[in-house]
């Protein structure tokens, strides 16, 4: 496969196109949909992966370049994976994130009371979708365990970072350097697979 010389990273979403220009090789050079006025599509998929293909796929078709696309959340165990795929479209309802992780907190806490054992657990999920305009597509997903927060920790990061601790850690990734929760999250681990199966 031919070195990649540029790459549309498929997102509006600022702290997502930062997270995955850190992950590329810094050789290549990353387009922003937003720079070619190319819109965002519809998030039609019933999964994470299926909503990064589709979205992979669309960026590819706009723009006639080499595409990366990523769906990501937080699933929560007690709230029965939610919000999952609609973690974004349920911080835009509740108004902001900050809103959206306070309703979360909620829901948890509400979930929890008057149990010996609170199950706090969590998932930070990631697919990531890349797809070629010769045809060839990939997609692959990454998944980082861990636990809710019972309140809003850090300012770093973007989304709901501050109110996830990953296992082993005692910290939530918004109270962590962007150069150690980089090298450790959901996006870093989807990209690790992808990277073992295309050079970027």
């Amino acid at each position: 496969m031919k070195n990649i010389k540029k790459i549309l990273i498929g997102t509006h979403n600022i702290g997502k196109f930062r997270e995955i220009s850190y992950l590329l090789n810094k050789n290549i050079k990353k387009i922003s949909p937003v720079s070619i006025k190319i819109k965002s599509p519809k998030e039609t998929g019933k999964t994470f992966s299926e909503n990064a293909k589709l979205k992979a796929e669309y960026f590819c078709k706009k723009s006639k370049l080499l595409s990366i696309s990523d769906d990501s959340g937080l699933s929560v165990n007690c709230l029965d994976g939610k919000p999952g795929i609609y973690s974004a479209r349920m911080a835009k309802k509740c108004g902001s994130f900050n809103k959206a992780m306070h309703k979360i907190i909620q829901q948890v806490s509400y979930k929890n009371k008057n149990k010996k054992i609170k199950n706090m657990r969590a998932d930070f999920i990631c697919s990531l979708s890349i797809k070629y305009p010769a045809g060839k597509s990939l997609t692959v997903v990454g998944k980082i365990k861990g636990k809710i927060s019972e309140r809003l920790k850090g300012k770093n990061g973007f989304g709901y970072d501050p109110i996830f601790i990953p296992n082993n850690k005692k910290i939530t990734f918004g109270q962590m350097k962007k150069s150690e929760k980089i090298k450790m999250d959901h996006r870093y681990l989807a990209f690790q697979k992808l990277k073992k199966k295309i050079k970027i």
